[in-house]
């Protein structure tokens, strides 16, 4: 075998073969040019035996078709976000009450096997003053990246054990319901349409992969325009996740497994979000979910 026939095997035989292996072998440099390693609790490193941090990287993998390429410019992106924003200090930071309070709750069911599902609730309806609540959208992003902390903590990924399967679902995810009920400020109000963007092209970019699904209930016809605009910045396989619905209790009908826990007003035997939901500790309302009513 000549020179440089060996010296091509040699390159071949050390380059990653897959997606998840490239973008682990760039890790290190990516959190180098961030300056930062942390990702939703999880501390990236690159040792393939790091079930958390592989996890990780799977995510933002499936998140851009296993490219690792853009893979890795995302990761770079979120992890200088985080850098900047903090969102895990976030949550226990005191949010002005009322704009926030009673608008996000978080609840956890577990299924007849165990399995935990995570719920995050945002209730619109609380909403007393929109140009409040949305009127500064980097407050508002703020809040909202707080009440996605706290609902990602309670998805343990700092202590998972296995990868995510190839191919297969991501056990790994929460699901979000959006409720409208009472709405009467979405009527393109320029206010709600500013913070509605910015969260969504930021949450796209700093939490691939975390949503199983995303409900949206009680939405009046008007809101067409918000679905539009998630079509600008979400792959259409992330938009197939997302279920519109003009009723709050047909949520039970999409989530039979934890019916028994799941909020009465959604269809389901269990407490109301503001019994048994938890909300950001700055953020309360009335007790420890508050009152929407």
């Amino acid at each position: 075998m000549s020179a440089e026939a060996a010296a091509t095997t040699t390159t071949t035989a050390e380059t990653p073969k897959t997606p998840l292996a490239r973008l682990t072998a760039r890790l290190a440099h990516v959190t180098t040019n961030a300056d930062y390693s942390e990702m939703w609790g999880v501390q990236l490193d690159d040792a393939a035996d790091n079930i958390p941090s592989q996890v990780v990287l799977q995510k933002f993998l499936r998140a851009n078709g296993n490219d690792a390429d853009a893979a890795e410019k995302q990761l770079g992106d979120a992890l200088a976000w985080r850098k900047k924003m903090q969102p895990a200090k976030l949550v226990d930071q005191h949010f002005d009450k009322s704009k926030f309070a009673d608008l996000g709750y978080v609840t956890v069911h577990k299924d007849d096997n165990g399995k935990e599902t995570v719920i995050t609730w945002n209730i619109y309806g609380a909403v007393k003053d929109n140009k409040a609540t949305f009127g500064n959208v980097e407050e508002f992003i703020k809040w909202r990246a707080a009440l996605m902390e706290l609902s990602v903590q309670k998805l343990k990924l700092n202590e998972v054990k296995e990868l995510i399967p190839e191919g297969g679902d991501d056990p790994y995810q929460m699901i979000q319901t959006h409720d409208y009920l009472n709405v009467s400020f979405f009527r393109m109000d320029p206010a709600v349409k500013a913070a509605s963007k910015e969260t969504i092209q930021t949450f796209s970019m700093a939490y691939p992969e975390l949503l199983a699904h995303k409900y949206f209930v009680n939405v009046p016809f008007i809101m067409g325009w918000m679905f539009g605009a998630m079509k600008l910045f979400l792959a259409p396989a992330t938009l197939r996740k997302f279920h519109p619905m003009t009723s709050g209790t047909t949520l039970a009908s999409e989530l039979p497994g934890i019916i028994s826990t799941l909020p009465v007003e959604y269809g389901g035997k269990g407490p109301s979000v503001e019994e048994a939901g938890q909300q950001l500790a700055g953020s309360r309302g009335h007790g420890k979910g508050g009152s929407r009513r």
